[in-house]
């Protein structure tokens, strides 16, 4: 997750949660973010190279791979909805150093946002990046630390203010190292809950976000075939 976009991929997190993700229970937050776990699956590049943007593409997940019931959501037009952050301070200076030219930066991605029929509004997105394993590792975990180091924030998205609380959860023992996260979204009344967990593998990164049922699911075949490309 880019540095330079931390606001963006809170607009996106939010836009899931806005749009109707399913509640789901809080998993146990017993671990630290950022953990590596040490157990990196069978089929992870060797090399320290990072892939490119079209690389990346091939290895999302599918239709095929998660099953009839989900149908892959059409990208909208980028939008440019001014995005202010307000109580974080942490966040808000991750803005800061990304105005300014940061050198925290992921240069290739590729998403893929899926509807899920099963449950009604639920969606699940994967984003991959690619960049040296330690410049992933750095980046990914100073992004969780600054937004689960403040449990409850607002974020403005043009002029419709959503409240987020954050819940750091215990990593999972997954690829080279891992984070995971629960956020809690307040917009019109409503709440909603969305799951994001993050995991390292060589040179690519693997953000899984949206219903916590459907990311516990699926974060595991997202790994393979982000690793493999298979």
């Amino acid at each position: 997750m880019r540095i330079r976009t931390i606001a963006t991929g809170l607009a996106v997190a939010a836009s899931l949660a806005i749009s109707g993700c399913s509640s789901g229970t809080p998993a146990d937050a017993a671990s630290p973010l950022g953990k590596p776990s040490g157990q990196t699956k069978p089929g992870t590049p060797a090399s320290s190279t990072p892939l490119s943007a079209s690389a990346l593409a091939g290895r999302l997940l599918t239709e095929a791979d998660l099953g009839q019931d989900y149908t892959r959501k059409p990208e909208k037009a980028a939008r440019h909805d001014d995005t202010t952050v307000i109580g974080c301070p942490e966040l808000e200076q991750l803005g800061g150093d990304a105005a300014a030219g940061g050198s925290l930066d992921f240069p290739n991605k590729a998403t893929a946002t899926f509807l899920y029929s099963g449950s009604t509004g639920s969606e699940i997105s994967e984003e991959l990046y690619s960049d040296t394993a330690p410049k992933l590792t750095a980046g990914t975990k100073r992004i969780f630390d600054a937004m689960t180091g403040c449990p409850v924030y607002q974020l403005v998205i043009g002029s419709k203010p959503v409240k987020i609380a954050t819940q750091k959860l215990a990593a999972p023992a997954l690829g080279d190292g891992a984070w995971s996260q629960l956020l809690t979204f307040t917009a019109d009344g409503q709440d909603s809950i969305v799951k994001q967990t993050a995991v390292r593998t060589g040179t690519i990164l693997l953000v899984v976000s949206g219903s916590p049922a459907l990311v516990d699911s699926h974060v595991e075949k997202a790994l393979a075939k982000a690793s493999t490309g298979r």
